[in-house]
């Protein structure tokens, strides 16, 4: 998370000030979705074959190379936009080959019955590695270039190749789909995606959303917008962020109880909505950072349960392209977001693209609540594996969970 984190704030605030225009962030945004549309679709189907450890490792190789790429470039004052735009194609696709094993492989970690506080956690840690890269950004960016930026950038590459090979499980899938078609795989995955009764309806929500309210990438533009501020103004807007992001996931972590797993993420999405809203009228920082640090954490709670109902009802040899068809949702709205909310705010202003971004938001999540009846329904149960339940042997914990909706 610091690797990318850092990378995209650095190369986001490198854009900004080489040519004060929201267009060109908003184009960085469409490369990264082209790119990551077929790369995900693949790292899914590789997640549920391949040892996802050394998947993991190859594709931080790529970023470590890359990035001290982009340092040298700067370095020696020839670092230009195209630079910018080529490497950040190539990492957009290596990093979303890697996320599918990175997410499948938690649920190899722990037992079931740890599952959602282990997320919540994954997702706690994420957080943190977001809160310092601002931190980081700000000291390495007090020189005149961000040659210092992008070295240490390159430090945390480095670190995070050797790190996933010191997980000590074995990384491959059960019942691994091996010697059969990669294009059949990923076609199956979509197949059992589609016809689940809950997954449709969380990932329509998610780009529902995120296509018009995407603002985290984009924290120059609403720093000059709304608050007439740079670098510093960016750096604490998006610290604030990951800040609540990190209580969301605490959140999580103490609503295991709640069974509801569905309405908590659209409790949490209809409340992120009206956040945008309140996030638009600011124009004081210190009020900005605090509805931020609240969009951080419903976001969060929103995101952690998601991806815990993702690891609960999809089975081993499935759970990398489930996972990436999730990313897949996400990430694509990330990129139609960010196109989105830069020319917009290009054209009308950051405030009255967060006005429009929360008033879309609270609308979908009434349409995913009243159309997608998986979703409001759905109930987590802790059962252990290899329990009977109502005298049937055969059926699993993952089975019970969707029994109700069936």
């Amino acid at each position: 998370m610091a690797t990318m984190n850092l990378r995209v704030l650095a190369t986001a605030i490198w854009l900004y000030e080489e040519t004060g225009s929201g267009v060109t962030l908003a184009g960085l945004g469409l490369i990264e979705l082209a790119m990551r549309i077929p790369a995900n679709l693949y790292g899914g189907a590789l997640a549920d074959e391949v040892d996802r450890k050394k998947l993991m490792a190859f594709t931080q190789m790529a970023s470590f190379l890359l990035i001290a790429a982009m340092a040298a470039l700067e370095g020696t004052s020839t670092l230009q936009i195209w630079h910018i735009y080529a490497i950040t194609a190539v990492l957009a696709a290596t990093s979303v080959l890697g996320g599918p094993a990175r997410s499948a492989l938690t649920a190899r970690v722990v037992p079931r019955s740890h599952l959602m506080h282990a997320v919540a956690t994954n997702t706690a840690t994420m957080q943190i590695g977001t809160m310092i890269t601002p931190i980081i950004f700000w000291l390495t960016s007090l020189t005149t270039d961000l040659t210092l930026s992008f070295s240490v950038i390159a430090g945390f590459a480095a670190l995070s190749v050797v790190l996933p090979l010191m997980i000590e499980i074995d990384g491959r899938a059960e019942n691994a789909s091996i010697g059969q078609s990669r294009l059949k795989n990923i076609v199956a995955g979509l197949k059992y995606v589609k016809s689940h009764p809950i997954l449709p309806g969380l990932y329509l929500l998610d780009v529902g959303v995120t296509i018009v309210s995407f603002y985290r990438q984009l924290f120059p533009i609403f720093a000059d917008h709304l608050y007439r501020g740079g670098r510093g103004t960016a750096s604490a807007l998006t610290w604030a962020n990951s800040a609540g992001g990190l209580v969301g996931s605490l959140i999580v972590m103490f609503t295991r109880e709640y069974r509801a797993k569905g309405m908590l993420v659209l409790w949490a999405t209809l409340l992120y909505g009206f956040l945008l809203i309140a996030f638009g009228a600011t124009s004081v920082l210190w009020i900005g950072m605090i509805v931020v640090m609240f969009l951080g954490a419903t976001d969060a709670v929103g995101m952690t349960s998601r991806q815990a109902i993702v690891q609960l009802t999809t089975p081993d040899n499935m759970r990398g392209r489930a996972v990436a068809a999730h990313s897949l949702a996400a990430m694509s709205a990330n990129g139609l977001g960010q196109a989105e909310v830069g020319f917009m705010s290009e054209i009308y202003g950051a405030d009255k693209t967060m006005y429009l971004g929360g008033i879309i938001s609270i609308v979908v999540v009434f349409l995913v609540w009243w159309l997608v009846k998986g979703v409001r329904q759905y109930r987590y149960t802790e059962v252990p594996a290899g329990a009977a339940v109502d005298n049937d042997d055969s059926l699993s914990p993952i089975d019970y969970d969707l029994r109700s909706l069936k």
